[in-house]
């Protein structure tokens, strides 16, 4: 027994020199390579880049202060819109107002009192009445020409590349990718100032938005990918509204509302709650950042989602019998669905609030 002993004391103290000569070794190697450029941009370019918030641009999905007119449309919807109402709807506005204003100071003056010392006794005019029932006809027609054509646009939307839920509540936002198994809750960033600001709590920066518009949460979305929104509410009736896309949406408890957009413009875009829902209705901003494709893909990956059929997408295995991708006979039951992660919620409104 004692010769086993030392045998094991033998061994482990032959071992000890190698494991040192070997961490050396390594060390050496890693100075060499941070010494070396190329070496060290090999390291670097294998490493994951972090994901990086992006920062507004000023003046850009946001409101802007003494601005004129709608915010700078990202959406061929509200490009369409805003032109329709600044360059048609505003201009027969004012036509139709100098018209009357000048018909006004016309009888004013052609037909006061010291011009007509005998009133008419005119009653009736035929001209007089066809033209004034025919000329709001023609302006009504000259409006609900372009209108219809852009409700049918808004509401004849394209096959949706991503489906996103959202779920307005007293008084944040929640969002759900059903489809990547991503959820995240949006709750309104507090000032740096802020009296009712806990210790170690996240504050806003010019990086996040504007006061009252930042969110610690933004809602992601793919640039010139058509995105569905199933918009419901889980208590009072809530509004999404984002006024760079030209959206606006009731939110009802009980209901589903759906709507789309298409974004050209990668950035980020605010919005605010458009319904009187209660005491804190002003403090439940949107905040949608719009990324190009591939970051929105490292975005999913960040949250602990994925892409379908990407590489960590679950298939879904067809039943006993049956071939993977063959019609299924009817009354085959559908396989099960894997189940969505739920994150945790560390922030939600009464804790924010």
């Amino acid at each position: 027994m004692k010769l086993i002993g030392w045998a094991i004391a033998l061994a482990a103290a032959m071992a000890t020199p190698a494991a040192a000569q070997q961490a050396t070794t390594d060390e050496t190697a890693t100075v060499q390579a941070a010494q070396d450029p190329v070496a060290l941009n090999e390291i670097q370019t294998m490493a994951p880049e972090p994901l990086k918030t992006t920062a507004p641009t000023p003046g850009v999905g946001e409101p802007v202060p003494g601005g004129w007119g709608t915010q700078l449309q990202v959406t061929e919807i509200g490009r369409d819109a805003a032109f329709f109402h600044d360059y048609w709807l505003l201009l027969l506005c004012a036509v139709i107002s100098l018209f009357v204003l000048g018909l006004l100071l016309y009888v004013i003056v052609r037909y006061r009192r010291g011009a007509n010392p005998v009133p008419s006794r005119t009653s009736h005019n035929t001209t007089v009445e066809v033209v004034w029932t025919v000329v709001p006809v023609l302006i009504l027609v000259a409006i609900a020409i372009p209108s219809i054509q852009l409700m049918r646009a808004q509401y004849s939307p394209p096959p949706a590349d991503l489906t996103v839920k959202v779920i307005g509540h007293q008084w944040y936002w929640s969002y759900e990718y059903p489809d990547h198994g991503v959820e995240i809750i949006s709750n309104m960033l507090k000032e740096c100032d802020d009296p009712a600001l806990r210790q170690g709590e996240r504050c806003r920066t010019g990086a996040d938005g504007p006061p009252l518009l930042a969110v610690d949460e933004r809602m992601v979305i793919p640039a010139g990918q058509v995105v569905k929104f199933i918009v419901t509410a889980s208590d009072v009736i809530h509004s999404f509204a984002v006024p760079a896309f030209w959206e606006k949406i009731d939110a009802n408890p009980g209901m589903l509302n759906e709507t789309w957009v298409k974004v050209d413009r990668p950035g980020v875009y605010f919005g605010q709650c458009s319904e009187l829902c209660g005491a804190r209705h002003a403090y439940m901003p949107i905040a949608v950042e719009v990324l190009p494709p591939a970051q929105f893909a490292a975005w999913v990956a960040s949250k602990g989602g994925t892409m379908p059929g990407g590489p960590g997408a679950t298939p879904v295995e067809a039943p006993a019998g049956v071939e993977a991708g063959a019609p299924q006979p009817a009354g085959t039951p559908e396989a099960a669905e894997p189940a969505l992660p739920t994150p945790a919620v560390a922030n939600r409104a009464t804790a924010q609030n």
